[in-house]
């Protein structure tokens, strides 16, 4: 399979703090053009571009032709799969902190 035609991990494109921050951005509103996108960081079109791209791979933003313009926004539905992993740790670990009191309190 080429490059190209992989499909990106959800959690390898939400671990660079600027994907994170387009996200937020793009969660804000119903879409935005690039030029609109960029103003929000100190680069480029082009490196904002290739952010959004990975994004996109992942399935996290859609883009749409408008005239010359792509805009983008956001497809939150593959967060679930990070919000599920999540769940299950916080689950865990109050489990874990509750089974923790219990023993400090027979300890008293």
């Amino acid at each position: 399979m080429s490059e190209k035609c992989q499909v990106r991990d959800v959690y390898g494109a939400v671990a660079d703090p600027t994907r994170r921050k387009l996200l937020q951005i793009l969660a804000d509103v119903e879409e935005l053009p690039l030029h609109e996108i960029t103003v929000h960081f100190q680069m480029g079109r082009t490196a904002v571009s290739k952010h959004l791209a990975i994004l996109k791979e992942a399935d996290l933003v859609i883009a749409r032709k408008v005239g010359r313009e792509t805009r983008y926004r956001l497809n939150a539905a593959p967060l679930q799969e990070i919000q599920d992993w999540v769940s299950f740790y916080e689950g865990f670990w109050k489990e874990r902190i509750a089974k923790l009191h219990l023993l400090l309190e027979e300890n008293k």
